[in-house]
């Protein structure tokens, strides 16, 4: 018998996560699928007790229904204190968010210490809760910056207990890009257009440049910090480890890494 896995989102049509676990999956042997589900936020709560009726071994949460899915399940500390999750498993019923640890892994499997670290975070959404979050936890010091400030300054004060973060604007942003070591964006800026924030000339090869984007893999912000020498690390790299501890989660098995982000990198 199959048992399915999904992840819910709307819009879901660009997700690259049924080919990276779909890959695992078969590679391993496993008789599991792994599907897409388009889900509308009326409907969050049926989908979700939909999936567990029907003998779901867990589901990926997406966009936008993160923070919403967190009072339909039990949420672990980490998830409760981002105010989110983006993965279910039903065997518990338990609620996890493995974007915060998925974030640390692909810089550090990067060859990125994070520790002690002065990280730029730019954006103020539910990516960088997750992202701000774990690199507090991870020990490094983090300034958010958004182009609302009081946005930036609200997520700030809600994660100064977890480390030292500050908020603030876009303003002066060439100074704050130049006293840190590594910038992740986690905004939309560069999906599907050729924009970003930081040029080269706002960087140098001392630093790292994370960009959650994946569609298109080498956004500008990546072609500008290749160009001015500093470290270069792509979205699709994030997702993959995200997704795998999600894996490991579900199935108590760890995925081949290195299948699973070849299927995405095929998908796109």
């Amino acid at each position: 018998m199959i048992t399915m896995y999904g992840v819910i989102g709307d819009p879901i049509a660009h997700s690259l996560s049924p080919a990276m676990h779909n890959a695992a999956f078969k590679a391993l042997g496993m008789d599991c699928y792994y599907a897409a589900f388009h889900v509308k936020g009326r409907y969050l709560h049926e989908a979700v007790n939909g999936a567990r009726a029907l003998g779901f071994g867990g589901l990926n949460v997406t966009v936008p229904h993160k923070e919403a899915v967190i009072r339909f399940v039990e949420a672990d500390a980490a998830a409760r204190e981002i105010g989110a999750a983006n993965t279910i498993d039903f065997r518990t019923n338990k609620a996890y968010n493995t974007d915060a640890p998925g974030a640390i892994a692909s810089l550090e499997d990067s060859g990125v210490k994070v520790k002690g670290r002065s990280v730029l975070v730019l954006g103020a959404g539910g990516a960088a809760r997750a992202v701000t979050y774990g690199l507090l936890k991870a020990g490094a010091t983090v300034t958010i910056a958004n182009r609302t400030a009081q946005k930036a300054a609200d997520l700030a004060a809600y994660m100064r207990e977890y480390g030292e973060v500050f908020g603030t604007g876009m303003d002066n942003l060439r100074e704050k890009v130049s006293i840190s070591d590594i910038i992740v964006n986690t905004t939309t800026v560069g999906m599907g257009q050729d924009e970003t924030l930081v040029t080269a000339d706002m960087l140098s090869d001392r630093q790292t440049v994370l960009d959650l984007v994946y569609r298109p893999v080498e956004t500008r912000l990546l072609r500008e910090a290749r160009l001015a020498g500093a470290r270069a690390i792509d979205g699709i790299t994030m997702l993959v480890r995200q997704g795998a501890l999600s894996f490991e989660i579900w199935t108590g098995v760890k995925p081949p890494i290195d299948v699973m982000e070849r299927g995405a990198r095929d998908a796109l």
